[in-house]
């Protein structure tokens, strides 16, 4: 499965939110995400455009593994894994004995929408400000939802210049500007 995403800075949530109540998108709730990120011992991931990350949220973890993105679609594409963990606790534990190292950690506040097969976020990330993510979800490399995620962007007043970093990327590189 592929992750085709479309990221923009907006200035304000509120704009977006009224437009997705308008287009009668379901809200499906708001979390805080604590993401960590980690660098494996045998290869770097800045290289190789790669990430694994625990994801703490109010009542879980989450586990994810991130390839390299594809640049085939205009948007950012890449294979996302994702897996539930028991312990996140436990797991990083273990990364930390195979020889991975944090890299940093990101926090955020994300809402999210159900709109058709799109899902929608909008997000506010310490240090970088307020975003909007439309995500649809694609069998392979031959599936290319771009026009419908660039639509959906239009109706909603979230369209933009893509943003093809990562927030990881984005905080690490405003981190180094200091």
């Amino acid at each position: 499965m592929l992750e085709i995403e479309l990221k923009v800075r907006i200035p304000a949530l509120d704009p977006v939110r009224e437009q997705l109540k308008r287009k009668n998108a379901q809200f499906c709730g708001r979390v805080h995400e604590h993401d960590i990120y980690y660098n494996a011992p045998h290869r770097d991931f800045a290289t190789t455009d790669e990430a694994v990350r625990v994801r703490y949220t109010d009542d879980h973890a989450v586990v994810t593994y991130k390839g390299p993105k594809i640049k085939k679609f205009g948007l950012k594409a890449r294979e996302e894994l994702n897996f539930a963990v028991e312990s996140g606790e436990a797991f990083e534990t273990m990364l930390a004995r195979l020889g991975f190292t944090r890299t940093t950690e990101v926090n955020k506040w994300r809402e999210n929408y159900r709109l058709g097969t799109a899902s929608i976020s909008l997000d506010t990330v310490d240090e970088l400000g307020t975003f909007a993510e439309i995500e649809i979800i694609a069998r392979d490399e031959t599936d290319n939802p771009t026009a419908m995620i660039e639509n959906i962007a239009k109706e909603i007043g979230a369209d933009g210049e893509p943003i093809l970093d990562s927030y990881l990327e984005l905080l690490l590189a405003k981190r180094s500007e200091k």
